[in-house]
């Protein structure tokens, strides 16, 4: 199902109306004023807020939440690549990239540096109708986060210097490398909407834009593009978590209320998008599955049909449930097929994919075909009173899963603000989808599907057109090259700013960190439960894990938890996986489960209410599951596809290769736990039920529980599981472990590829929480593990070599790794390797200074106050406790050794993990443009294929 870009409607019984307040709220100053007052009404899910505007036109909404010591900022200005013009396309993403770089009185690199060392995290994006910025610090932090956001909103062009400039446009390139030339149908999106809006529509060129706007993009172009939408009357600014009112709103009002408005912003035309005749496209790549992708144009976010269009959508394409599983996946035509309603600003589209199964031939005029017979399957089946009440619950359930978290809550109050001036969209959107009927379905059908022309795009393996769906009979004209006149800039008013904003403000107190209390209970089987109560939502996150995994296969049968487990989501001797399905939906609920390298595990997530229909579901496809030949057929053949289609991204084989390297390719760690075509094409399904004899037992199953219930009351509704039966699987020793040769550089050839994917690193340590590998992880912090580390702001800052640089330490129970890698341009390949080397050198040879000491205690430290927000959050903490048998207050340990580590001993810790001449270095990239540039780095380069 669709998830929906805004909070949507609850079941009819929730309905009511918000209160609204007017009168002047006593806690804003002067130059502010309230707007409204929007409060949490019981039964009713909907986020409770003020809403002020400042004299220069900024919006500012702010939403109470003192469950954690934390505040969520996001400044979201009303722009994206919809408000550039055909030939300057890409300006809107590239301003994403160039507000991180310092303004007026914020150094450069000096954001990420100064929320890194809080203790925060912070990012941007960007889509085709917003640009937003966000970071969440602990709640001390706020006036810091104020003047940050202010001086790039009022202060940023006499930063902005042609030497900034050039490093974000290679960043910028680098990010559309490694996002879509070098990633598997990474340019499917650009040409079908080339094909779908007409020449000059604002949605015809990609978010990132076209690489020859951007090549020539002048300083100019860029600084009337800031003039003309950057002002504070074209933003809205969202606060929300654990903050003093009164005291925010003096900061908001001394950081951005004498930044001038900027000039007027009226809304874009919602024209029609409407097509002359249905237009097929097609496009060789990279790819193993051929994949159709049809679009009708609809209508726009918000227009009285999107509902009706959004139901429509999931009832053909939106899951198990739906009419495309049932007529193409079931039938193993395809190994995917689903169908959506995206909506953006000015235009939705009604979209409908499916990947060919290749074992069947792969032809996708046969899926076409499949495609229109479903349609037409729902012409005359018509809609169910099922499919409406199945609606509202999902509604329900997105919207309170959304409110977990601040981030989630804010995000929700700026986007409504943003695109429809109402925070409060969300109760209009309980009507308006609630109020959705059966003949509102099949209207919307007959208006804007039935008998309309479309777009279809077929994207076929390199050398195989004969696989397309029909020939071209569309070519989209070439993208319009804009006259580069000089523009005449807009007069932007020079602030005289009534303080010196050039000193930062300090952080108030630290806030004390929320530890969840845990409780710990064991069932009549003995199976140990460890949980916590969680009072923000109505909602109960239970996990169920098992000793084994990957781990509990045999090597040469690697891919069978993996396959145990999606058979498990299957079919039970009750129900087809279909009416499981329906189950799950009509109750809000999912139940998964899955396999990694050490352990299989089935998450449930429920709303508390649903929770005791919810466990029957788990009772029953945990121990009654049908492993039926039917299910085991498709599912494996689905997964034999997918293996056959990773192995065109550089990513996977990077990661496939690499774990060979370390690990060899006889060690459960140097198989991945998704197994290999080898592997997997040898699977029984007498194989899948003998291993769920050996894995699915209470004797190797551990429950961690999240939820607002007490342990008393979780506790008694796990009747099932307290009946299991079965003692523990024994593991296997790890096998000795070989590595490859060191002093080399492998290279794994793919070619044409735009970019290179490198993986430095070695064999090290196992996890421990308060030993040696914790304090390694602190060591490699300012070398590879923050955003302005050595490594990233070298390859990335620096050097424009890459989208993101890193290295880390990563361990489990029994082993450990370091890695250091990036996806860099071919054409630097050689020079980022021996930048690798030289940082890892220089590191290891000087370790940190006491500037990068106080740097990682800092950001570590104050960044615990952001670990446990999340229901999602607080079970991952609880498992590791669980795992590893940790002390409840092992944090406080983690806490002291972070205060008290010295240099001398983290630098030490350098010297004996960062030996280069101890790790082997991967490439994966173009053996045509690459292996010259290695062999000149003095290292033999080895062929791996």
């Amino acid at each position: 199902m669709k998830h929906w870009m805004i909070a949507a409607a609850v079941s009819a019984a929730l309905f009511g109306c918000s209160a609204v307040k007017s009168e002047l709220d006593s806690a804003a100053p002067a130059a502010v004023t309230l707007v409204e007052t929007v409060e949490h009404q019981a039964g009713q899910a909907n986020i409770p807020y003020k809403k002020y505007r400042l004299a220069n036109g900024l919006t500012v909404i702010l939403h109470q939440d003192n469950s954690d010591p934390l505040v969520h900022v996001d400044v979201t200005y009303h722009v994206g690549s919809a408000r550039e013009f055909a030939g300057r396309s890409g300006f809107a993403h590239l301003f994403e990239h160039m507000m991180f770089q310092g303004s007026q009185n914020v150094a450069d690199e000096q954001h990420f540096k100064v929320i890194t060392e809080a203790g925060g995290t912070l990012n941007g994006t960007t889509n085709t109708d917003r640009t937003n910025y966000f970071e969440t610090v602990p709640s001390n932090q706020l006036e810091k986060m104020l003047w940050l956001e202010s001086d790039r909103m009022g202060f940023f062009l006499p930063a902005l210097t042609s030497e900034k400039f050039e490093v974000q446009r290679e960043t910028v390139k680098n990010e559309r490398a490694q996002r879509i030339d070098n990633r598997p149908y990474g340019r499917l999106n650009e040409r079908f909407s080339q094909a779908l809006y007409p020449a000059g529509h604002p949605y015809s060129w990609p978010v990132i834009g076209w690489p020859e706007d951007l090549e020539r993009a002048t300083l100019a172009d860029v600084k009337h593009f800031f003039q003309r939408w950057y002002g504070p009357n074209n933003a809205t600014l969202t606060i929300g978590g654990d903050f003093d009112e009164a005291q925010t709103l003096a900061w908001v009002e001394k950081y951005f209320g004498e930044i001038p408005a900027g000039p007027e912003v009226k809304a874009d035309e919602k024209v029609p998008v409407t097509l002359d005749k249905t237009r097929y496209i097609s496009m060789e790549d990279k790819v193993h599955l051929p994949l159709i992708y049809m679009g009708y144009p609809t209508v726009y976010a918000g227009h009285k049909d999107e509902a009706a269009l959004d139901l429509l959508a999931n009832i053909i394409g939106g899951g198990k449930t739906s009419l495309f599983y049932k007529n193409m996946v079931e039938q193993g035509v395809a190994v995917q097929a689903a169908v959506s309603h995206p909506c953006q600003e000015l235009a939705c589209q009604f979209t409908l994919y499916a990947l060919a199964n290749p074992a069947q031939g792969g032809e996708l005029a046969k899926l076409e075909e499949k495609i229109a017979q479903s349609v037409a399957e729902f012409e005359s089946r018509g809609v169910t009173d099922e499919d409406l009440q199945k609606v509202k619950v999902q509604f329900e359930a997105d919207t309170i899963y959304g409110m977990q978290s601040v981030k989630g809550k804010v995000s929700t109050l700026a986007a409504n603000q943003t695109f429809y001036g109402n925070p409060d969209q969300v109760t209009n959107d309980l009507a308006r989808y609630a109020s959705v009927t059966k003949e509102d379905v099949m209207r919307v059908f007959n208006t804007y599907i039935k008998d309309k022309p479309m777009v279809v795009m077929s994207v076929v393996p390199e050398g195989q057109t004969q696989l397309v769906a029909k020939p071209d009979n569309f070519i989209a004209p070439s993208p319009q090259v804009a006259e580069h006149a000089v523009d005449v800039e807009i007069d932007a008013e020079q602030i005289v700013s009534s303080f010196d904003r050039s000193v930062m403000p300090k952080a108030g107190d630290a806030p004390v960190v929320k530890v969840p209390k845990l409780w710990r209970s064991k069932l009549e089987n003995g199976i140990e439960v460890v949980g916590t109560k969680s009072d923000e939502t109505p909602t109960v996150e239970l996990v169920v894990y098992l000793d084994g995994g990957h781990r509990l296969e045999p090597v040469e049968q690697s891919g069978l938890a993996y396959l145990t487990a999606a058979m498990l989501n299957e079919s039970t001797t009750k129900r087809n996986s279909v009416e499981l399905a329906n189950a799950l939906e009509m109750l809000g609920s999912s139940i998964h489960f899955s396999a990694n390298a050490s352990q299989s595990s089935v998450q449930l997530s429920s709303l508390t209410a649903n929770l005791p229909q919810t466990l029957s579901i788990l009772e029953e496809q945990l121990f009654s599951p049908a492993f039926n030949e039917q299910d085991f057929n498709r599912v494996k053949q689905q997964h034999l596809q997918f293996l056959q289609q990773r192995s065109s991204d550089a990513n996977y084989l990077a990661r496939t290769e690499y774990g060979k390297l370390l690990y060899g390719d006889n060690v459960h760690f140097g198989i991945g736990a998704s197994g290999s075509i080898e592997s997997v094409s040898k699977l029984t399904l007498d194989d899948v039920r003998a291993f769920y004899q050996l894995q699915y037992r209470a004797g190797n199953a551990k429950v961690v529980a999240v939820s607002d219930l007490t342990q008393q009351q979780v506790t008694s509704k796990l009747g099932a599981l307290a009946s299991w039966q079965g003692e523990a699987t024994e593991l296997a020793p790890v096998n000795p472990i070989k590595t490859a040769k060191t002093g080399a550089i492998y290279l794994y050839d793919k070619p044409d590829a735009p970019q290179s994917v490198i993986s430095i690193g070695r064999l090290a340590l196992p996890f421990d929480a308060t030993g040696e590998y914790f304090k390694a992880d602190l060591m490699n912090y300012p070398l590879g593990g923050a955003f302005n580390s050595r490594i990233n702001l070298n390859l990335r800052e620096d050097k424009g070599y890459t989208y993101g640089a890193r290295s880390y330490f990563y361990g489990v129970a029994e082993v450990g790794t370091f890695t250091a890698g990036a996806s860099v341009r071919a054409d630097v390949t050689g020079d980022a390797v021996k930048e690798f080397i030289a940082e890892i050198n220089q590191f290891k040879a000087q370790g940190m200074t006491d500037k990068e000491l106080s740097f990682m205690r800092s950001s570590i430290s104050q960044g615990h106050a952001l670990e446990y927000e999340t229901p999602y959050q607080k079970a991952g903490f609880l498992r590791r406790i669980q795992r590893y048998q940790l002390a409840d207050d092992y944090t406080a340990e983690q806490q002291r050794i972070i205060e008290s580590v010295t240099k001398q001993e983290l630098n030490a810790l350098a010297d004996k993990w960062l030996n280069i001449d101890d790790m082997v270095i991967l490439v994966v990239g173009d053996k045509a443009t690459v292996k010259q540039q290695l062999e000149q780095l003095g290292y033999p380069v080895k062929m791996l294929n």
